[in-house]
């Protein structure tokens, strides 16, 4: 999937992968793609339930060895 801009989130624990995820989407403009890759476990939930939480659209999530992956669209 094409993004815009791409977010390196791995080795992070909770929360920092939804924090960054949540600056990177605040300089973004709506429309936009944000794809984030984290290494947390935890990360899959958050950002589902962050995403839906503030109107932002959780296009599509995959796993790979571990390596989480995330496009979100900004509304």
């Amino acid at each position: 999937m094409k993004s815009d801009k791409l977010l390196d989130a791995t080795g992070l624990a909770c929360p920092m992968p939804i924090v960054r995820t949540k600056k990177m989407m605040a300089e973004m403009d709506a429309g936009q793609i944000l794809e984030v890759h984290a290494t947390d476990k935890g990360s899959q939930g958050d950002i589902a339930a962050w995403s839906k939480s503030t109107g932002n659209e959780l296009l599509e999530s995959a796993e790979d060895n571990g390596l989480f992956k995330f496009w979100i669209k900004k509304s």
